[in-house]
């Protein structure tokens, strides 16, 4: 993302997974991390939806980590239909978040999913503070309940996940999400306004 962005790897059940961390310049208020897009459509940590995402978590003081799902990049293994992926992101979350500190899950698309579901299965007590979704996968994936405070961002034009999805996921939930008007999937032309819209959602997040 810049020049003092920094490339690990950790070990991850399938593997090596590689990371690459961003730390804000004062103590960090806690740890976000990052979960790409789907790996099988060209999703990497490089994905400039995910970069953005961290690029608002650093700007609110976080240390931020994202990573490469098993199969993607230098990252070992292969693709698991979600279901390693999932367990890519709680072995991350685990290797980096130093014990009681706060947490910020964020993803875009397939990432979205992941890290809904991370939330998920993180016990009670290690919960994240607060949860990110961007354009989540909401039709192709069963994407669990999330808490009422997870800001959901999705663009009107979404060809690839229908607008239409994410509401029907949401509805029951009574969970608002923020829609760009005549914005595509990859909000293309609209990265700053995604990030300065996340800012302002997440300034609470440590709170």
């Amino acid at each position: 993302m810049n020049a003092q962005t920094e490339r690990q790897l950790i070990a991850g059940p399938a593997g090596a997974l590689e990371c690459a961390i961003d730390r804000p310049p004062a103590a960090p208020v806690g740890l976000a991390v990052i979960c790409h897009p789907h790996p099988q459509h060209g999703g990497t940590l490089d994905n400039k939806v995910a970069q953005t995402l961290a690029r608002a978590a650093l700007a609110l003081g976080w240390r931020s980590v994202r990573f490469n799902f098993r199969g993607v990049g230098a990252s070992q293994g292969g693709w698991d239909e979600g279901r390693g992926e999932i367990d890519d992101a709680l072995a991350v979350i685990a290797a980096h978040r130093a014990p009681g500190e706060a947490l910020l899950l964020a993803g875009f698309s397939f990432g979205g999913f992941v890290a809904a579901s991370a939330a998920a299965r993180l016990p009670e007590g290690e919960k994240p503070q607060r949860l990110a979704l961007v354009g989540p996968s909401t039709q192709k994936q069963q994407v669990p309940p999330v808490p009422a405070d997870t800001v959901v961002i999705h663009g009107e034009a979404d060809d690839v996940v229908p607008l239409s999805a994410t509401l029907e996921w949401a509805r029951p939930q009574s969970l608002p999400v923020i829609v760009f008007p005549g914005t595509g999937h990859f909000f293309h032309g609209q990265l700053g306004l995604l990030k300065n819209t996340l800012v302002r959602q997440l300034q609470t997040a440590a709170a």
